[in-house]
């Protein structure tokens, strides 16, 4: 929590709340479905929290941005990234519907009135957004795959419509064949040694 406040020190009473909550919330839901791994809900605000939050070192979302979570898990980043822009709609999906159980609850007990999960495949949703979000589900050539086609023509934010993708690694062969994307550091921004290789990978689509 220490890091998220130093790093985002313009939360309001009610953000810091939202925030401090999670632990709790993850720990009880964790121990009926595992959704977290066990070593780390120990480093929930590192390794969860502060890397979903490393999507808004890069952008600040307009409000009435619409972002699709695909593969959320237990919901990141979308759930950090709802707390921080709660006037930004957000739809999180993943094909395990214990995990979207979670999501949902985790949301409710929050009170986030801008989240809205779902049991349902990439491909299958039949909605335009601004951004698409994940964390490292798969290879970035299938990732577009699943959702080219969903992106809106018109731009609304500082950032060209597209995905925003948390990766670590040495990404060169994966974005070979994709020049318009730009990786930024998340240790550029987090001192935390976890960061050291981890990046938010912007592609643009149209």
């Amino acid at each position: 929590m220490q890091e998220i406040t130093k790093q985002f020190p313009k939360l309001t009473e009610n953000q810091l709340h939202q925030f401090e909550k999670l632990q709790d919330l993850y720990q009880d839901w964790n121990s009926k479905i595992n959704v977290i791994s066990r070593k780390d809900i120990d480093e929930l605000y590192t390794r969860h929290v502060l890397h979903s939050l490393g999507i808004a070192k890069v952008i600040t979302f307009k409000p009435n941005t619409k972002i699709l979570d695909v593969g959320t898990g237990g919901g990141f980043p979308g759930i950090p990234l709802a707390i921080l822009f709660p006037e930004v709609d957000f739809y999180l999906i993943d094909i395990i519907g214990k995990k979207i159980k979670v999501v949902n609850e985790v949301a409710t007990a929050l009170g986030l009135k801008n989240v809205k999960a779902e049991q349902m495949r990439a491909e299958n949703v039949k909605q335009d957004f601004d951004f698409i979000v994940s964390r490292a589900v798969t290879n970035m050539p299938d990732f577009v795959s699943w959702v080219s086609g969903k992106i809106k023509n018109t731009d609304a934010n500082e950032l060209s419509n597209g995905i925003l993708y948390l990766k670590g690694g040495d990404l060169t062969e994966e974005l070979k064949n994709f020049p318009k994307a730009t990786q930024y550091n998340l240790s550029d921004f987090f001192e935390e040694d976890f960061f050291e290789t981890k990046k938010v990978v912007h592609l643009p689509l149209k």
